[in-house]
């Protein structure tokens, strides 16, 4: 039997150790005691650093495909295993400070690890019946994350991010419906072998379809309403996972598909293209009119959706397109959680006038803040100004310089309302300002976790060079 026809599930360690350590923090965390759930806390760890060990480990070998050619372990879900674990591991870095002691903290770090293992079937898999699971998986965890973690204000967010999950579920669903009637299978090679000859409208249902679906999943347009509701409705550690880990898996499947039915049909590149133009403009401009540094986030998320959708639109047809992908995403995570962290350090700073005098009473948070900011504006040397750089080149190279126009205009547009956030930080307080909380106590783990990513977002953009050879590879189909 040939190797892609084999089902060889040691290919899937990462996946594995994840969902059981989710199993063991799910099942464990009902036997300890409110005070010691941070032994759940660190199982979760452990857990999250074995599965990026294994997923280091695969990438130094060649690709391959498991469960009867349905996954690939290549660079691209090499890529998004380490970076989805990473970021989850600093996301508990987050609830170590807001959940600790809650009734339902287990509960919670299992939830992660469990649609931190949808977001890597996600980003692995070659079959559209594979990309339906690994959906169902990310996002019902989510809703409870979500619902858990926010009070009465996660209950609404959750129910809106349901609906609009269930809506763009039915679609995600609908479109491997129609696509399946007209190739016969779910695989993406047969895809991209028989697509091209299939009638065109019921094509561009189905492949409209399933990108809704997985929009919705990463918070683009056109389905990308529930964000700075959720962001801002919800707990910290919520906002900072759904902002960034889900995005992972979802960014990469869609850079997959879309890689695998152009090869017929270069059409479909502009369609990423029109997409990522929409959702950058849409989330600049409605960021500009937030108050709510969290529902600020949500919008700006919106919009970095945009740019990561770029290097979708030159898929096979630049060399820089897959690398400057996975980089830029490693850059956002980085960047998206050092911005929530310092969120989730001030709980009560609920107005971007509350930050007013941060940078005296806090320098350090308040250095978190910027480096954070300037990194999602893309200001060298923070990694994001590499991702940005990299794949406006790569739509240039693509044939699509219109678009490169964009990402320079669109990351221009960004800095204004971001500066709306940390000119407060660094003027001068007034009298009747906003009082900071001194260093110490819940907000420890969250300003902790908040320097470590921007210090590794600034550490990325100096070691860009010597990461990327990393991030080359085919991409398997």
């Amino acid at each position: 039997m040939e190797a892609s026809m084999q089902m060889r599930p040691a290919l899937l360690l990462p996946e594995i150790l994840v969902f059981i350590g989710g199993l063991v923090v799910l099942l464990g965390g009902s036997f300890l005691p409110r005070q010691r759930q941070w032994i759940a806390r660190a199982v979760a760890a452990v857990a999250l650093l074995g599965a990026t060990v294994a997923a280091a480990v695969a990438m130094t070998g060649p690709e391959q495909s498991a469960f009867s050619g349905t996954f690939a372990v290549d660079v691209a879900t090499g890529a998004a295993r380490i970076i989805a674990a990473l970021t989850t591991l600093l996301v508990l870095g987050v609830a170590s400070g807001e959940l600790a002691g809650s009734p339902r903290e287990s509960d919670t770090y299992a939830l992660l690890l469990f649609a931190t293992t949808g977001v890597m079937v996600l980003a692995g898999t070659t079959d559209l019946l594979v990309l339906v699971a690994g959906f169902l998986l990310v996002s019902i965890p989510l809703y409870g994350i979500i619902g858990l973690t926010g009070g009465r204000a996660g209950a609404e967010a959750a129910m809106k991010t349901y609906l609009m999950g269930a809506l763009s579920g039915i679609l995600l669903m609908l479109g491997v419906t129609v696509l399946y009637a007209v190739a016969g299978g779910t695989d993406y090679a047969l895809l991209r072998d028989v697509l091209p000859g299939a009638p065109a409208a019921a094509v561009g249902v189905g492949v409209l379809g399933v990108l809704a679906g997985l929009l919705f999943k990463a918070g683009g347009v056109p389905l990308h309403f529930w964000v700075p509701d959720a962001t801002q409705g919800t707990g910290g550690t919520a906002a900072t996972f759904l902002t960034t880990v889900p995005k992972i898996g979802a960014l990469v499947a869609v850079y997959r598909f879309v890689a695998t039915i152009s090869e017929g049909d270069g059409s479909w590149l502009v369609v990423a293209g029109v997409l990522a133009t929409t959702s950058m403009v849409v989330g600049n401009l409605a960021a500009y009119w937030q108050t709510d540094p969290r529902r600020l986030l949500g919008w700006s998320t919106v919009a970095q959706v945009g740019f990561l959708l770029v290097p979708v639109a030159a898929a096979g047809r630049s060399d820089l397109a897959l690398p400057s992908f996975l980089f830029y995403l490693a850059a956002y995570a980085l960047a998206n959680v050092a911005a929530f962290a310092v969120t989730a350090a001030l709980p009560h700073h609920r107005e971007l006038s509350d930050y007013r005098g941060l940078a005296r009473s806090r320098p350090g948070l308040a250095l978190a803040l910027l480096v954070a900011l300037l990194g999602l504006v893309g200001t060298p040397p923070l990694a994001v100004f590499v991702g940005k750089l990299t794949t406006a080149t790569a739509a240039w190279d693509g044939g699509h310089g219109w678009l490169a126009l964009v990402v320079m205009l669109n990351s221009v547009l960004s800095l204004f309302y971001y500066l709306r956030w940390f000119a407060p930080a660094f003027a001068r307080p007034t009298d009747n300002g906003a009082s900071f909380p001194r260093p110490g106590g819940a907000a420890t783990w969250p300003a902790a976790t908040a320097g470590v990513a921007a210090t590794a977002s600034l550490g990325l953009g100096i070691l860009a060079g010597f990461l990327w050879a990393a991030l080359e590879g085919p991409l398997l189909f």
